[in-house]
């Protein structure tokens, strides 16, 4: 059962806001030169912007208005999954390399850079950065590997009054306090008053660090408060882990970013899997608050309710985007919502204030575990409505079919694995998992539109192959590696002295056939749009293409992406990820292509969309180029 705590006092507080608001008779104002200073857009996760001059009947008409070369002196060429924010003009965007930027947003012209490495490399995964005001006290807050840095907006330089000379060591304050740890948070913060709330993402391994919520002082950098998401004794969800298992089991972190009502003053976080991912002896119960979505009071840290998606997670299936904030149309009635895209393909949609579930969500049976030591959660939560977005279960039928010797690899292989449908646990003889580890959806996350109530899902089908083995932890495999000065795996396996080490040596990888096709018919990769207000689908096309791979006269295939839509007033989704690296513009009424570009490289990050001098613009980062490792900025817009 899940367990759920309410404030009358904030609703209380919420009635005086809504009072105040019909006696002053205005509607909030949209501030047309900051429609994207946050991560996602807003505080909400939309991914939405109200911004129309950009609409259905002109977009065919972009053209290229300037792209910014990154510099970073890295070797190879670099993935970017940055989102920039755009404040006041400017353009504020994080590199591959962790650097962080302003740029004009008029003109693509550099105002100022940071290296927080001071010409050393940075290699950590960074989707973008924060940004903070107090009157004239203008910040950017971001971070590159285990410190959040504190920046002027104006010269980015460091702001020395916060923390040590700028910076704050995210390390101190973990469970384990040493130099040897490792933490860093691959999505920004966000900011609620004064305080900026982190997530962290900590390494998928034996004996990694838990991933504690913990909130900053924006000008102090002091340590406010400190959510356990392992919970210490006395704490509710202490009894859903072992006695001890606070002080070995890592994760249940928030990596994928957080969602913000501001009225209520309340937090939501999705949260990962404990780890390590595909073995959980030493962790046996549901493991609160793995995979949760999860409210805190964002002043206080305490908690509000919470919902787990997965329990006692042994598949990686953590949660991969921030939950949207929705208001719902229900029977002539609004309803604040929180609606939160799975791995699983699921969405699980819950009223905002309770936590209560607003479509039906069934405990069903799943497999039992035939691991020494494990023990499977016996069900598992199943939306009812919506029905998945992402391909589930496969038969042979669904095997490709490029050669015969290709076509039989794959059936021979299928016929030797357990495969039981989802949540087949990991097995010594091989587990099937659909979707895998990356995807259904991803950390690109949701778009919502808040006048359709239309949520648009980009979702991979993509299947793996757990392969476990008993034996050298160096051989576990993670989709981020530990970095060399953190911790190693061999160094925490003293920890768990009387525990055996079962490893995933082939996760993060998606199913090919011998000659690299993949194994599953296509499409690969999907876009649908959801009527939140209904739980039906009012469209679901394939996303991307692979030429060599299209049957001739036949639909696009789709192609595995993680970068999320964007959706806009002006009747469109943009969209970018997909290997064949190209920024489309689609109509959201019905999925129709309506422009497309092909980028220098691909960009893996979501796109934003901002207003400068009246003139609206698209804007995205793209990854290195032989030419430029480093990777780029590029804007589009409408021809003068």
């Amino acid at each position: 059962m899940q367990k759920k705590l309410t404030s009358g006092k904030r609703s209380l507080q919420c009635f005086a806001v809504l009072a105040l608001a019909f006696f002053c008779g205005c509607k909030p104002r949209v501030d047309q030169e900051r429609t994207w200073a946050v991560y996602k857009a807003d505080a909400n996760s939309s991914n939405y912007s109200p911004l129309d001059q950009i609409n259905v009947s002109n977009v065919s008409q972009l053209k290229s208005a300037w792209t910014f070369s990154i510099k970073d002196k890295i070797p190879g060429t670099r993935p970017s999954q940055c989102n920039p924010i755009i404040v006041d003009g400017v353009l504020y965007a994080t590199s591959a390399g962790q650097s962080a930027y302003a740029v004009d947003a008029e003109t693509g012209e550099k105002r100022w850079s940071f290296d927080p490495f001071n010409g050393d490399e940075g290699a950590e995964v960074n989707r973008g950065l924060t940004y903070w005001e107090s009157g004239d006290d203008q910040r950017i807050l971001f971070t590159a590997n285990n410190t959040l840095f504190a920046l002027d907006s104006h010269t980015g330089k460091p702001i020395a009054s916060f923390g040590k000379n700028g910076k704050v060591d995210l390390r101190v304050g973990l469970r384990d306090t040493s130099e040897n740890i490792f933490v860093t948070a691959t999505s920004p913060g966000i900011i609620y008053k004064d305080l900026i709330i982190m997530g962290c993402r900590v390494p998928d391994v034996y004996g990694a660090q838990p991933g504690y919520i913990r909130a900053y002082h924006c000008k102090t950098g002091e340590l406010v408060w400190t959510f356990h998401t392992i919970p210490l004794p006395g704490e509710p969800g202490y009894e859903t882990w072992p006695k001890d298992a606070y002080k070995v089991v890592g994760g249940a972190n928030n990596w994928s970013g957080m969602s913000l009502d501001l009225q209520r003053g309340m937090v939501f976080l999705a949260l990962g899997s404990p780890s390590y991912d595909f073995y959980g002896t030493d962790r046996k119960g549901t493991n609160l608050y793995g995979n949760c979505v999860l409210t805190l009071d964002a002043s206080t840290g305490k908690h509000v309710w919470h919902f787990q998606t997965v329990h006692h997670d042994l598949w990686d299936y953590d949660l991969p985007a921030p939950p949207n904030l929705v208001t719902l149309n229900r029977d002539g009635k609004a309803i604040d919502a929180v609606a939160q895209i799975t791995k699983q393909g699921f969405v699980f949609v819950f009223n905002r204030e309770t936590g209560e579930p607003l479509f039906p969500i069934e405990e069903k049976k799943v497999p039992a575990s035939n691991l020494p030591g494990e023990e499977a959660s016996p069900t598992q939560p199943f939306p009812v409505k919506p029905k998945p977005f992402a391909r589930q279960r496969i038969t042979e039928a669904d095997l490709t079919n490029y050669s015969k010797a290709n076509h039989d690899s794959l059936v021979k292989k299928f016929r030797s694995l357990r495969y039981e449908g989802l949540y087949t646990p990991p097995d010594l003889k091989g587990t099937l998992q659909l979707p895998g580890t990356r995807g259904g959806g991803e950390w690109g996350g949701a778009a919502f539109d808040p006048v359709t109530n239309f949520l648009y899902i980009k979702s991979n089908d993509a299947p793996d192959i757990q392969t476990i083995t008993k034996g050298d932890p160096k051989l576990a495999s993670t989709e981020h590696p530990t970095p060399k000065k953190a911790v190693s795996q061999l160094e925490t396996i003293d920890r768990y002295a009387s525990a055996d080490q079962y490893l995933n040596i082939t996760g993060y990888i998606t199913w090919k056939d011998p000659s690299g096709n993949p194994a599953i018919t296509p499409p690969w990769g999907t876009l649908s749009a959801l009527n939140l207000s209904t739980g039906e689908y009012a469209w679901q096309i394939p996303l991307g293409n692979d030429d060599a791979r299209q049957e001739t006269g036949g639909p696009e295939t789709g192609q595995e992406g993680k970068a999320g839509p964007v959706v806009t007033a002006g009747g469109l989704i943009f969209i970018s990820g997909t290997d064949d690296k190209k920024l489309r513009a689609l109509d959201k009424s019905t999925g129709k292509l309506l422009w497309k570009t092909t980028l220098p490289a691909l960009a893996n990050a979501t796109a934003c969309t901002y207003q400068v001098k009246g003139k609206q613009y698209i804007a995205i980062s793209v990854g290195g180029t032989p030419d430029n490792p480093s990777g780029y900025i590029m804007a589009f817009a409408l021809p003068d």
